[in-house]
């Protein structure tokens, strides 16, 4: 499909593409409850039901899967038979591993380069968003119809909780102004999806605001719009909580949504505390935005009849319940066009053997996610100024997209960079650095030192895991 052909199908997509999407989500958001209200057995049946069905069209219509597959009985298999796939070797094999022999690499990516379409259709019938990279790997994602009707189905589902209902409705009486805090700048699955929102229901009331802004900036456009309801990361909300606290910020939101990082306990409580609102965790991922929700009791709940979560240590063995994960495996039972199946998501999860007090008869874990740390820097006047990790692993993953960093605080005006880029490493650091001084002066902190670490990225010494934004202790002064 050349360039002109492809923007008519986005232009006819999102005149009439909404409607029908919307016809879906009621339908699928009954299906859930119907499936729910009957137990964790049928709950377990409609999931066994949905993988068989995904792996035989998997087999039938993906070449990666039929070739990796190969040898393996063509009927009777078991989700838990097959073998694990990584983000590396599915995108190294992309055309091959999507399902619709239309859609390729290249295509794909002519798309993602043009950023006014952010939240479009691809090709009409699809959307597109990419990974962070935060593995060192970034991805690229496509999203069937099925697949995002799921995704609004699960939410809306959610939402009919008492403890949200009545959070959600006061936020509606108070014009319903919503505001989305995240990187918006490229076709990430937040802004993406909540692009695509605005475009396909009359909701003049949202705006997404940039996690990139100063602070000070940010807390003036809040204060400017007074949202009904507030969505981010966990670390933007608790820099904003304290805003709150501080009484520079000065907003009342209904409702409040975290996801796309790990939430503390501690920080869940001072959040809802600043703000005087239910606070929703959501955890999902680029490859699947809705696998696990909180409860009344801040406990989160898998997504069990439309996602598998594999709890596995380093050699992909089930993890006990009760005992942290090295990784997760993820089963995505909505998406068909780019079945992930069995994936290696990188995350680290605790499964719990108990049932939630919450009565719910979907799975609890607790999942880790992105643990990175909020920068506090010493600016010229003596003033501290906070940065979002998600703001500045944003800065660099733009500029060095396929390679590991860390970036370690070791000074209140000084940050190591640490880059695994093998022989290109030192090729890649002015890129990495200039584009952190650009964003760094926009903070207000044009002295803050750079320095280009001797030594690679490292991970965690307690859950193996990579983080990219540390605040070493040493470095921390009383202020």
């Amino acid at each position: 499909m050349n360039a002109p052909e492809t923007e008519t199908a986005i232009a006819a997509s999102d005149a009439m593409f909404a409607p029908l999407e919307w016809w879906d989500v009621c339908s699928r958001a009954g299906e859930i409850l119907w499936t729910r209200a009957a137990g964790a057995g049928s709950i377990a049946k409609a999931t066994a039901r949905r993988a068989n069905d995904l792996i035989e069209f998997a087999r039938a219509t993906s070449p990666f899967y039929r070739e990796r597959w190969r040898g393996l009985p063509q009927a009777g298999i078991s989700l838990h038979e097959l073998p694990v796939v990584t983000k590396p070797e599915l995108m190294s094999r992309f055309d091959d591993w999507l399902t619709d022999r239309s859609v390729d690499l290249a295509a794909v990516s002519r798309f993602l380069a043009d950023r006014t379409h952010i939240g479009e259709h691809f090709l009409g019938r699809y959307l597109v968003w990419k990974s962070s990279g935060s593995t060192g790997e970034p991805g690229i994602y496509v999203q069937d119809r099925a697949a995002l009707a799921t995704y609004d189905a699960l939410l809306a589902v959610q939402m009919r909780s008492p403890q949200v209902a009545s959070q959600y409705a006061w936020g509606l009486a108070r014009g319903g102004r919503a505001a989305l805090v995240a990187a918006t700048g490229d076709h990430f699955a937040s802004i993406t999806s909540w692009q695509r929102v605005c475009r396909g229901t009359p909701w003049p009331n949202a705006r997404a605001f940039s996690v990139m802004a100063p602070l000070p900036e940010l807390v003036a456009e809040l204060n400017e719009f007074q949202p009904a309801f507030l969505a981010s990361y966990p670390t933007t909300l608790a820099m904003l909580a304290s805003e709150q606290d501080e009484g520079r910020l000065r907003i009342s939101p209904a409702c409040v949504w975290a996801g796309g990082e790990y939430l503390s306990s501690t920080a869940h409580m001072a959040i809802e505390r600043a703000f005087g609102a239910v606070l929703v965790n959501e955890y999902g991922a680029s490859e699947c935005l809705a696998i696990a929700h909180s409860c009344s009791r801040g406990h989160l709940h898998v997504n069990a009849d439309w996602v598998v979560l594999e709890p596995v240590d380093r050699h992909y063995e089930p993890t006990p319940p009760g005992e942290p994960s090295h990784t997760v495996l993820l089963t995505n039972l909505a998406n068909r066009v780019q079945p992930i199946i069995r994936y290696d998501l990188g995350d680290s999860v605790t499964a719990s053997a108990e049932p939630c007090d919450c009565g719910s008869p979907l799975p609890m874990i607790r999942a880790e996610g992105r643990r990175d740390d909020v920068l506090s820097m010493r600016a010229r006047d003596g003033s501290f100024v906070r940065l979002s990790p998600l703001a500045l692993t944003s800065i660099v993953e733009e500029v060095i997209p396929h390679h590991r960093f860390q970036l370690v605080q070791t000074a209140p005006d000084e940050i190591d960079v640490r880059l695994d880029a093998g022989n290109a490493r030192r090729a890649e650091w002015p890129a990495a650095q200039s584009a952190l001084l650009a964003y760094l002066a926009h903070q207000s902190l044009d002295n803050v030192r750079l320095r280009l670490a001797a030594e690679a990225p490292v991970p965690d010494p307690r859950s193996g895991k990579f983080r990219e934004v540390l605040a070493d202790p040493r470095a921390i002064t009383a202020h």
